[in-house]
C-alpha cells in the first residue's frame, strides 16, 4: 500500500511540475507571442484602459494624446488628434479593433511606458503609483505644415521640407489625407465604416503619399542624370549641344522631342536651365545602361527610403537588363520619363544631397523620445545614407540649379528679400496619346550658397485638369516659394 501511495505521490508531483513549467512558458516565455496574437483581446483591452503618452510637434504642440472618457464608455481613455488631418500621415491612428499605424505603431512601447529604460526609471516610483508613459517629440513644425497645406490647397500632391544637413523633416504633407480621429473611435462598426470609405476613395488617402508613393519625375530627374554624366566625365559645363527639335535614339524609328516640340540646345548650362530633353536623352545613351543604372543606385534609387516611419516606398529606374535591348527607354529615362518613378521624399533628399556637398542624410521625423518626467530616452542624430557625388559635382549642380531660378524654368521660385534659391523643375508627361496628363514638380534648396532648407513639391496630373495643362515651374514653383518665404520670415526659435 505504501509503495502505491509513493507512486501516486510521485505521479502527482510530476503532473504538478509539468503544469508549473507549462504555466511559466505561457505566462513568461510566450508572453510576447501571445500578446501579439490577434485572437487575444485581453492585452489590447488592458492597453486601452491604461494611460498613453503624447506625440508632440517641435514647438510642443500636441498632435496626439489620450484623455479620460466619460462614465459608460467601454474604455477609460480616448485617443484624440487636436490638429485633425494635418499630421494624420505621420501620427497615424490608434484603435481597438483595427490596430495602429505610423508613429502610433512604431513608438507604441515608448508611448505606453513599456521600454526597458522606462521600466527601470520607474522603479523608484513603483509604490507611489507613478505613470511610466513617454512622449515622442517630432522635428516637424505645425506652422510650416499648415503653410504647406494651404499652398497645396485641394490639389492632389505632396510637399516635403527638410534640413539638408541633419535629415530632419520640417514639413511633410500630402493630398488627399484623412483625420485619424475619425478612425480612432471606440465604436468598431463606425471605425470600420470610415476605413471602408477611405479605402474606396481615389488618391489613396490612407497612404502617406509623400513617402509611400512614387510618381514620374520628368525633368527634375535631370539632376541625377547630370550628376552621373559629370561623375563619369561624359560632359562639361562648356559642352555644346546642337539646337534641334527631334533626335532619333538607337533601336527605334520614333524620335525624341523637347517639351512642346520646341527647338532647344546650347551649352550644358543653357540646356539645363531651359530643360531641353534631347541633350539628357543623349547623355543617358552615351553613358549606357551600366553607368546609368549604377549611377542611380548611388542615389539610393531602387531602395526603400530610410525614414523612421513604416512601409516606405522605393523609387525606380530599372536594371541593366531592362535597357540593354531598349536604348530608347534608357534615353527617355535620362529626362525622367518612361518607367522612371520617384518618391517625393527621395526627391527632397536629392536636393538635400546637392545642398549638403554630395552627402545624403537619412531623413527622420522623430527628434527625441522622453520619459514621463521629460527626461530624454533617445535623440536622433544625423546619419549618412549615401554619398552619391563628389563635392565638386555638388558645386557644379548648385550653379546649374541657380541658373534655373534666375533665367530658366524655375523663375517662380525667386524668393523674397533677394534670397538666392537653387532649383530644378519637372513636367512629367504621363501619356503620348489622348488627353494630356502631366505631373508638375520642383525640387530645390535655399539659400544656394549656405543652404538651410531643401524642398520637393509634386502635383499629380489628371485628364484635362489645370495641372496637366501647365508646367512644374508655373504650378509647383509658387508652392515652394510660398513655403520657403514663410520659413525665412519665421525661423524656428533657437534651442535653449
Amino acid at each position: 500500500m505504501n509503495k502505491q501511495i509513493r507512486r501516486l505521490a510521485v505521479a502527482l508531483l510530476a503532473c504538478y511540475l509539468i503544469l508549473f513549467v507549462q504555466l511559466n512558458v505561457l505566462a513568461v516565455g510566450r508572453q510576447q507571442e501571445l500578446n501579439a496574437d490577434p485572437r487575444n483581446n485581453r492585452q489590447t483591452e488592458r492597453d486601452f484602459n491604461r494611460p498613453r503618452g503624447s506625440i508632440l510637434a517641435a514647438d510642443g504642440t500636441v498632435l496626439a494624446l489620450s484623455v479620460p472618457t466619460t462614465r459608460g464608455d467601454q474604455f477609460r481613455y480616448q485617443r484624440e488628434y487636436p490638429l485633425g488631418d494635418l499630421f494624420g500621415d505621420v501620427t497615424g491612428y490608434y484603435t481597438f479593433s483595427f490596430g495602429s499605424t505610423q508613429l502610433e505603431r512604431t513608438q507604441n512601447d515608448v508611448l505606453m511606458g513599456d521600454t526597458t529604460e522606462q521600466r527601470l526609471r520607474a522603479i523608484g516610483g513603483l509604490f507611489r503609483g507613478s505613470e511610466t508613459t513617454g512622449s515622442v517629440v517630432l522635428s516637424m513644425r505645425p506652422d510650416v505644415q499648415q503653410v504647406a497645406a494651404d499652398a497645396l490647397g485641394t490639389r492632389e500632391g505632396s510637399v516635403v521640407v527638410m534640413d539638408p544637413h541633419t535629415g530632419a523633416i520640417i514639413a511633410m504633407i500630402s493630398n488627399p489625407r484623412y483625420n485619424p480621429a475619425d478612425v480612432a473611435v471606440h465604436d468598431s462598426k463606425q471605425a470600420e465604416a470610415v476605413l471602408t470609405y477611405l479605402n474606396a476613395q481615389p488618391g489613396k488617402p490612407l497612404l502617406a503619399n509623400a513617402y509611400q508613393e512614387r510618381y514620374m519625375p520628368g525633368s527634375s530627374f535631370k539632376v541625377i542624370t547630370t550628376s552621373i554624366a559629370f561623375e563619369n566625365g561624359a560632359t562639361t559645363l562648356d559642352r555644346v549641344f546642337p539646337v534641334s527639335k527631334s533626335w532619333l535614339p538607337p533601336q527605334t524609328t520614333d524620335p525624341i522631342t523637347n517639351y512642346g516640340g520646341e527647338a532647344c540646345g546650347g551649352t550644358m548650362v543653357e540646356v539645363f536651365y531651359r530643360s531641353c530633353n534631347i541633350p539628357f536623352a543623349q547623355l543617358a545613351t552615351e553613358l549606357g545602361p551600366q553607368l546609368m543604372v549604377d549611377g542611380t543606385k548611388k542615389w539610393g534609387v531602387g531602395e526603400k527610403v530610410p525614414i523612421d516611419l513604416p512601409a516606405p516606398a522605393a523609387s525606380f529606374f530599372g536594371e541593366v537588363s531592362d535597357f540593354t535591348d531598349q536604348l530608347p527607354l534608357l534615353a527617355i529615362g535620362g529626362f525622367g520619363q518612361g518607367s522612371t518613378t520617384m518618391v517625393p521624399l527621395q526627391m527632397a533628399m536629392v536636393a538635400s544631397t546637392v545642398a549638403n556637398g554630395g552627402v545624403m542624410i537619412k531623413p527622420h521625423v522623430v527628434d527625441a523620445t522622453l520619459d514621463h518626467d521629460g527626461g530624454v530616452l533617445s535623440r536622433t542624430t544625423p546619419s549618412v545614407w549615401k554619398t552619391p557625388i563628389l563635392p565638386a559635382t555638388a558645386d557644379t549642380l548648385t550653379g546649374l540649379m541657380i541658373g534655373v531660378v534666375n533665367q530658366g524654368t524655375g523663375r517662380q521660385m525667386q524668393l523674397a528679400g533677394g534670397i538666392q534659391a537653387a532649383a530644378k523643375t519637372g513636367t512629367a508627361q504621363l501619356n503620348t496619346t489622348g488627353p494630356e496628363r502631366s505631373n508638375a514638380w520642383i525640387i530645390g534648396f535655399a539659400p544656394a550658397t549656405a543652404p538651410q532648407y531643401a524642398i520637393a513639391v509634386v502635383l499629380k496630373g489628371g485628364p484635362n485638369d489645370a495641372i496637366s495643362a501647365s508646367t512644374g515651374g508655373k504650378l509647383a514653383g509658387p508652392i515652394a516659394k510660398q513655403v520657403l518665404d514663410y520659413l525665412f520670415a519665421h525661423p524656428a526659435p533657437a534651442a535653449g
